[in-house]
């Protein structure tokens, strides 16, 4: 079982910047990729930024942030962290922290349905 719980959410004029923390517990060794989602009101769950969890060399970011966000892993202090500069006010949204064991995954999973762990979310607010 592992238990993720992100923080660091909060309010932004658009420009600014937010940083996102994801604790990470529980059976942490039956996690190899990690990263964080976001859900728009009415609009459907999507990946933000993903990476894996050994090695870390493989990344993956949405267009709509590439060369905005940043995704670091701290492994000795079981935390992902999502740093977001030029927020927009269309990064609004709840923001969640997922990981998924895969070890026979034939491609790294970037869809919300191929991760089993979730957070429950942080709200991130950008302003115009």
């Amino acid at each position: 079982m592992v238990q993720l719980v992100e923080s660091g959410g909060g309010s932004v004029q658009a420009g600014g910047s937010l940083r996102l923390s994801c604790a990470v517990s529980g059976h942490t060794y039956n996690i190899d990729y990690i990263g964080w989602f976001r859900q728009a009101p009415g609009k459907q769950r999507e990946g933000v930024a993903l990476t894996n969890t050994d090695s870390g060399d493989w990344t993956y970011y949405a267009d709509s942030v590439k060369g905005r966000f940043t995704i670091s892993r701290n492994n000795a202090a079981n935390t992902v962290s999502l740093q977001m500069n030029s927020l927009k006010p269309e990064d609004t949204a709840m923001y969640y922290c997922a990981a998924v064991r895969c070890i026979f995954c034939s491609r790294p999973p970037t869809l919300p349905v191929q991760y089993n762990y979730w957070g429950r979310g942080t709200q991130v607010t950008v302003s115009s």
